[in-house]
C-alpha cells in the first residue's frame, strides 16, 4: 500500500468540555468509527467528510478526504483519483461493518467541498470532491439523508454517530490559513503517491 493512500484512524482523542463528551478530531486522510456515544469533529475546506451510520444500532463514523490532483486525467469513474476516493470510502465503511453495522441500514450525510483553496492546478477541487461523494453513495445504494456541500466557506462539522445529529458551523470570518495549508499539504502527499492494485468493493 502506497504511503499517502493509507487512511488512518484518527489519533486525536480528547474530552470536549462544550458538549461534555469524549471526542475524536478528524484531520485530512483520517477516519474514525465508533459504537460508543461520542463526538466526531472535523474542519473542512475543499475536502469532503462523509458521516455514515447504521440507523438501527448507532454505529457510525466519519472520514475526511480529497481526490488527488491530476491535470492530465479526465476524471471518470475509473480514474486513479476516483479509485483513491473509493478506497477512502471503503476504509470507513468496512470498519463500520467490522464493528457490527449492517450495510442495508447505512445512511450518510456529506459535508464540505468549499471553494477555499486558491491557485491549485486543478480548478473546482471542492466541486470534484463533492460530486464524487454523492456519486459514490448513489452507486453503492447508501441514501444521503442530509448534505451541506460547495459554497465558499470552510466548515466545522460535529457528528454524533449514536443519534445521527450533526451540527455545521460555517466559518464566514475565518482569516487563519491553517485549513488551506493543511489541505495543500495533504493534496501534495496524494499527488506524489499512487494507488497500488485494484480496490475490492465491499459486499
Amino acid at each position: 500500500m502506497a504511503q499517502g493512500y493509507e487512511e488512518v484512524l484518527a489519533p486525536n482523542l480528547y474530552f470536549d468540555r462544550n458538549f461534555n463528551i469524549q471526542a475524536a478530531k478528524i484531520l485530512p486522510g483520517e477516519y474514525y468509527v465508533t459504537k460508543r456515544e461520542m463526538l466526531l469533529v472535523t474542519t473542512l475546506g475543499s475536502c469532503v467528510s462523509a458521516c455514515v451510520r447504521d440507523k438501527s444500532n448507532g454505529i457510525g463514523g466519519m472520514n475526511h478526504f480529497m481526490l488527488p490532483e491530476n491535470a492530465q486525467e479526465q476524471g471518470g469513474w475509473g480514474a486513479s483519483s476516483t479509485r483513491y476516493g473509493t478506497y477512502a470510502m471503503e476504509m470507513l465503511i468496512n470498519q463500520l461493518l467490522k464493528l457490527g453495522a449492517r450495510r442495508e441500514n447505512l445512511e450518510a450525510k456529506l459535508f464540505g467541498g468549499g471553494a477555499v483553496i486558491k491557485n491549485m492546478s486543478v480548478t473546482n477541487v471542492g466541486e470534484r470532491n463533492a460530486k464524487f461523494g454523492m456519486e459514490y453513495m448513489k452507486t453503492e445504494g447508501i441514501p444521503v439523508i442530509a448534505k451541506d456541500l460547495l459554497d465558499i466557506y470552510p466548515r466545522k462539522v460535529y457528528f454524533f454517530p449514536s443519534t445521527g445529529r450533526v451540527l455545521v458551523k460555517k466559518l464566514r470570518n475565518f482569516h487563519n490559513d491553517t485549513i488551506a495549508n493543511r489541505e495543500r499539504e495533504y493534496s501534495s502527499r496524494l499527488v506524489e503517491s499512487k494507488v497500488e492494485g485494484d480496490i475490492e468493493l465491499f459486499t
